[in-house]
C-alpha cells in the first residue's frame, strides 16, 4: 500500500473524539466566524506543553471571555484585564502576557477590521509559502503599542509575550502560528474552520510539534533532526507531492496518532493497531 493511500485513509478517519482532545475544539464552541477567529488566536497561542495542561489553561481563559470573544476584545481594557487574569499562569506565560495578547487582538481589529485583514497587509499571494508573511505578521504584532499593558515604550526585555509570536527568520518552526493558520485557512471540513479567503491552503506550512517531528521522521518525510522552520518546510514539501493544493490537510490526523492514540514509537502493542503500521518502519522494528 502506498503512503498517499494510507494518509488519505487516516485523514478520512478523523473523529469528534480527536477534536475534543485538541485546542481547536474551543473555536467550535462559537457559531459566529468573528468569534471563531478571535478564539483561534487565543487557543493556538497557548497550545504548548501537555494536552491536558493546554485544555485546562484554555478553559480558564474562555471562562473569562463570556459568550462572544469578539465582543470581549472589542471592549477590552487592559487595566480591567489585569484584574480578571492577574492570577493566570501557563508554564512561563503569565497574566500580563495574556492581557497583552488580548490587547493586540483588539488593536489588530481596530486597525484592519479583522485578524485576517491585518495579516494580509504583509502577505504575498504569489509566494510559495507563508515564510515572508509570517515574518511580517510577527513584526507587525510586536510593533503595536503595548504601553497600556506594560508601561514604557515597548515590550520589556524580560517579558515572555514575544514567545507567543515567533518568526521563521529566527529559525523557529512557528508551530502554534502555523497551527492557527491551518485552522482558519483550510476549508471547513468538520475540523478546520475555513474562515479566511485571502490565503490558499497550498501556501500553508505544517505545524511541527514533537508528534509530527517523530512520525514524519518514521515515514521518511524529513531527514532533519531539529524541529525548526527548515524541517517544517521540508515536511510540507514532501506532503505537497500527495496533495499540492492542500498539503497540510494531513497534519491533524498525523499529530493525533501521538496526541490521542498514544504513539510514542516504543510500544509494540500500539504499533499493532496503528493505521500507518503498513508504511511505518518503526512498527516493524518494534515487532522484531
Amino acid at each position: 500500500m502506498n503512503i498517499k493511500t494510507v494518509l488519505d485513509r487516516l485523514y478520512a478517519a478523523r473523529s469528534p473524539i480527536h477534536l475534543a482532545n485538541d485546542p481547536l475544539s474551543f473555536c467550535h464552541r462559537f457559531a459566529d466566524p468573528a468569534d471563531r477567529e478571535v478564539a483561534a488566536v487565543l487557543a493556538s497561542a497557548f497550545a504548548y506543553g501537555g494536552i491536558k495542561v493546554i485544555l485546562r489553561t484554555l478553559e480558564t481563559i474562555f471562562a473569562g471571555l463570556g459568550p462572544s470573544p469578539r465582543r470581549f476584545v472589542e471592549r477590552f481594557d487592559p487595566r480591567q484585564g489585569l484584574l480578571i487574569f492577574g492570577g493566570f499562569k501557563h508554564r512561563f506565560n503569565d497574566g500580563r502576557d495574556l492581557v497583552a495578547l488580548l490587547w493586540a487582538v483588539r488593536l489588530m481589529i481596530e486597525q484592519a477590521g479583522s485578524i485576517e485583514a491585518f495579516f494580509l497587509r504583509g502577505h504575498d499571494p504569489r509566494a510559495e509559502d507563508l515564510t515572508g508573511s509570517l515574518n511580517g505578521y510577527t513584526a507587525s504584532v510586536l510593533a503595536l503599542d503595548y504601553r497600556p499593558v506594560f508601561g514604557g515604550g515597548k515590550v520589556p526585555d524580560h517579558s515572555y509575550f514575544p514567545f507567543l509570536f515567533p518568526a521563521p527568520a529566527s529559525g523557529s518552526a512557528c508551530k502554534r502560528l502555523c497551527m492557527f493558520l491551518r485552522w482558519v485557512v483550510r476549508p471547513a471540513d468538520g475540523i478546520d474552520l475555513g474562515l479566511w479567503r485571502g490565503i490558499t491552503p497550498a501556501q500553508l506550512v505544517i505545524p511541527v510539534d514533537t508528534h509530527i517531528q517523530r512520525i514524519c521522521g518514521y515515514l521518511g518525510l524529513t531527514g532533519r533532526k531539529s524541529a525548526d522552520w527548515r524541517m517544517a518546510r521540508e515536511i510540507t514539501a514532501a506532503l505537497r507531492r500527495f496533495d499540492p493544493a492542500d498539503p497540510v490537510k494531513y497534519d491533524f490526523s498525523l499529530a493525533h496518532l501521538g496526541i490521542s492514540e498514544k504513539c510514542d514509537g516504543t510500544d509494540p502493542a500500539t504499533c499493532l493497531t496503528c493505521p500507518i503500521a503498513g508504511i511505518c518502519p518503526q512498527s516493524g522494528a518494534n515487532a522484531g
